[in-house]
């Protein structure tokens, strides 16, 4: 029976069997995390072999085309550029291969906008607003960069194609101020949507008011399927050269879910005048890359293939949590009516939408029982959900046996926030 066909006799009824419930597990004193999407410890031990790529035996000069250890090669190695661009579907010449972090790309490629511009153009900090479109839900770290620089940000709302094209064409078309789109385009965050083939088309075809506008493909799930039959996005570099807008974009990817996380290695791919740019300016921040470690990389997988049955093993490990939290899902709330949820085909989110009204709820209970969420809102521009409903669900890094118990819990604590709205009405 729904919870909005029961009477409130009946709501009160579950609520205190629920109460009941969820204090025996507070009583417990777990300490359980799904607040971020991290690799679990099983994970990590996939690239154990990373640490032995390379020892003092290795003849680095060989190795590589040119001496690891020195200076110069400001655009990474050639073996960490092809890896980079294998999974962007990107060619090598067309990628810089840096450390291990997408998002200090992401990061570095705004501040030198607002301090210098892009190819030329006025410094974003110069101007009087500078606006990003932000699809939604969406990647809080994103969302942080902009309201680091003092970046208006504009929700643009998700769908299970893609962002609201309409909108965004509009926007881009009409507004000059509007410089910038995150995008997630192969299994979002959070929701695990896959960008369709024509919103792909509409991205390139963008006529943007303002000549410095980019699209930040940030593509970091581009491999991290959970199934062998899985969607795949349509290349945006691709489609940009078809539509005549080479240098409307930069794409993003790293290893930093495939390998390790501090220690991975990340790039930009973007148009040969884009690339040119980016190169300018990362000549005054650093020498070169740790390109040690992008050797490590080339090596662990240089045999065709390697990477891609590194990331099976990677799906033979996560897709059971997956499918683990989906059913204890379906089992306690399914027939409800107080609650919703993606089943994603990869990434590493389930997006969750309860009620109008409870999410905020929700996350405080499963907190003092000892289950951490990612903060409710935070999926969204100034971490202000409109409707107070979207959680991010990340089952990567618990155990099974932890994952389950967190999920119980949590189906407890949108049960009790559900009852609790209705019994305000």
């Amino acid at each position: 029976m729904k919870y909005v066909d029961m009477s409130r006799e009946q709501l009160l009824e579950q609520q205190e069997a629920l109460k009941a419930e969820y204090s025996a597990f507070a009583a417990k004193g777990h300490k359980l995390d799904m607040s971020r999407g991290k690799p679990s410890p099983e994970q990590l031990e996939l690239s154990a072999g990373l640490l032995d790529a390379v020892d003092s035996s290795t003849d680095f000069a060989a190795a590589a085309e040119v001496d690891v250890r020195n200076y110069g090669g400001l655009e990474g190695i050639e073996g960490a550029r092809r890896i980079l661009g294998h999974m962007m579907g990107i060619p090598a010449s067309n990628v810089i291969a840096l450390n291990n972090s997408s998002l200090k790309i992401m990061y570095d490629l705004v501040a030198h906008a607002m301090t210098h511009g892009i190819m030329g153009s006025t410094p974003w900090a110069k101007l009087d607003t500078v606006k990003f479109l932000c699809p939604s839900p969406g990647y809080d770290r994103h969302f942080s960069v902009c309201e680091h620089f003092g970046i208006e940000m504009v929700t643009v709302p998700m769908g299970e194609d893609g962002p609201d094209m309409d909108m965004i064409e509009e926007l881009v078309s009409s507004d000059e101020s509007v410089k910038g789109i995150w995008c997630v385009p192969q299994y979002s965050n959070p929701q695990g949507y896959v960008y369709s083939d024509e919103t792909v088309a509409r991205f390139a075809a963008l006529k943007p008011a303002a000549s410095d506008f980019r699209i930040f493909w940030d593509n970091a799930y581009v491999i991290h399927h959970l199934y062998e039959d899985h969607p795949t996005v349509a290349n945006i570099k691709d489609a940009c050269d078809a539509a005549g807008n080479p240098d409307i974009y930069y794409e993003f990817a790293s290893t930093s879910k495939i390998t390790f996380a501090g220690a991975g290695i990340s790039g930009v791919g973007a148009s040969d005048a884009n690339i040119a740019d980016i190169k300018k300016f990362i000549f005054f921040s650093m020498i070169c890359p740790d390109k040690i470690n992008q050797l490590r990389h080339a090596i662990f997988f240089a045999e065709e293939g390697s990477l891609e049955a590194h990331m099976r093993k990677h799906a033979g490990l996560i897709r059971p949590k997956f499918e683990m939290v989906e059913g204890i899902l379906s089992e306690q709330i399914g027939e409800l009516g107080i609650g919703t949820w993606t089943s994603p085909r990869g990434g590493y989110f389930i997006c969750f939408d309860g009620l109008p009204g409870t999410a905020k709820r929700i996350v405080e209970l499963a907190a003092d029982a000892g289950v951490k969420m990612t903060g409710a809102g935070a999926m969204y521009p100034y971490k202000r959900d409109p409707e107070d409903k979207t959680i991010r669900i990340a089952p990567t890094y618990p155990s099974v046996e932890d994952l389950r118990n967190a999920a119980e819990l949590f189906s407890i604590c949108v049960k009790l926030a559900s009852i609790e709205k209705l019994l305000e009405a």
